[in-house]
């Protein structure tokens, strides 16, 4: 195997890495947001996990981080809650960073 085989090789391991970290902490991140969301909305327990779950599968509507926020979007304003379009965003950045945190102190 050539110096340079090695080298694609190492590189294609590391964007598979890369990129299965980064599915996991968008996971992760989606089942926080949907427990911060369920915080706020006064749900607890069994009912906050459910919620969680909800937004979760919301991200699998379309590709990128849309259709989580127009979920959490719509559900704050159905449910009469105060978030602007600015917080919930921060708060994705936020809890997306954390995700990252929490993976790879797990690995």
């Amino acid at each position: 195997m050539s110096t340079f085989d090695k080298r694609e090789e190492a590189f294609e391991s590391k964007f598979a890495h890369d990129a299965q970290l980064k599915f996991k902490a968008t996971a992760r991140r989606n089942k926080l947001l949907g427990l911060w969301a369920a915080e706020l909305f006064g749900l607890k327990g069994a009912e906050a996990d459910a919620y969680a779950k909800e937004v979760v599968v919301s991200d699998l509507q379309e590709a990128g981080e849309e259709d989580v926020f127009r979920k959490l979007r719509g559900d704050f304003d159905q449910r009469g809650v105060e978030q602007s379009d600015h917080e919930i965003r921060r708060v994705m950045d936020d809890l997306l960073a954390e995700a990252v945190r929490q993976i790879q102190t797990e690995g």
